[in-house]
């Protein structure tokens, strides 16, 4: 199924105006980070208590009194999120301590049993994680970013050479730090789930972004060989446009569904997959393009 036939699109015309977009948006996302004091961390990273409770009553409209409650404890201000249906009656509460010695979720049972004495509940589940073992999984995602990155780099390497190397590794860089820098900017919280919309991000724009290299590089040795690389890399861009629009379309499609159709605890998981793979689209038709032109204006790639 070919959508676009005989396109010439000059997708290298506007490489500066998204770098320079991509480059504004970072720069945003970094100030405010500075203005939050920090990524919003989940309890995975952070450490802390995460309490799924049911109530027998509705419980949206007592969301103030249990927050108050929560406070009242002294383990901080509590984050409390509705589960689900309004008629699930479910809620998550999340305290970012773990005192030695002392049960979080104990001390939740009672406070609440004492400020919502006419609305029994039952603790779902309970998920502790104390502040080493959360700067360990903070450690460890990301040395896991930074070596799935480099074994890429050298991989792509040995498959074709360093510049498309630095071509595929690039955008990918790009595309996690962008979906990075959103979060940071709306502090929507970092949690494992991120971490693998992340992995799953950098795969997917590795493998889209392979494709348009690999017709660059039939077409500088095929029958195209001796013109302007530019042009080439123009036209190949072209070619596989139908490819990577379909693609993209049909992925944004699904992780669509699954944020406005899914439950609460996959939404930002979903969320970083929309930004990342949005990001994605557009670093495989112009960053990874513009890198190889500049680097071939330097020296050539192809000989």
């Amino acid at each position: 199924m070919q959508l676009f036939k005989n396109t010439k699109f000059n997708f290298l015309r506007y490489g500066k105006l998204v770098i320079g977009f991509s480059s504004a948006l970072l720069l945003v996302s970094i100030v405010m980070l500075i203005v939050r004091g920090g990524f919003n961390m989940s309890i995975d990273f952070a450490g802390g208590t995460t309490v799924h409770m049911k109530f027998e009553q509705p419980v949206r409209g007592e969301l103030t009194t249990i927050r108050n409650s929560v406070s009242n404890l002294g383990y901080g201000q509590p984050e409390i999120k509705t589960i689900g249906l309004a008629d699930n009656n479910e809620i998550q509460i999340t305290v970012r301590e773990l005192p030695e010695g002392v049960s979080v979720s104990d001390k939740l049972r009672e406070a609440l049993k004492e400020d919502l004495p006419n609305n029994s509940f039952t603790v779902l589940s309970v998920d502790e994680v104390g502040p080493k073992i959360g700067s360990e999984l903070r450690r460890d995602a990301l040395i896991t970013a930074v070596l799935a990155l480099l074994v890429m780099l050298i991989y792509i390497g040995f498959r074709f050479n360093l510049p498309f190397a630095a071509a595929a590794t690039i955008p990918l860089t790009h595309d996690a730090l962008i979906t990075l820098g959103i979060f940071a900017m709306f502090g929507i919280e970092l949690s494992l789930p991120f971490i693998a919309a992340m992995l799953t991000i950098i795969a997917y724009s590795l493998n889209s972004t392979i494709v348009v290299l690999d017709r660059i590089r039939e077409n500088s040795k095929g029958g195209l060989k001796g013109r302007d690389f530019a042009d080439i890399v123009n036209l190949s861009l072209n070619q596989t446009l139908t490819r990577t629009v379909i693609t993209l379309v049909t992925t944004l499609f699904t992780v669509a569904a699954l944020y406005i159709l899914g439950s609460d605890s996959i939404k930002d998981f979903s969320l970083a997959l929309l930004i990342g793979f949005t990001a994605g689209g557009f670093s495989t038709l112009y960053i990874a393009s513009y890198i190889l032109v500049r680097w071939n204006k330097k020296r050539a790639i192809i000989k």
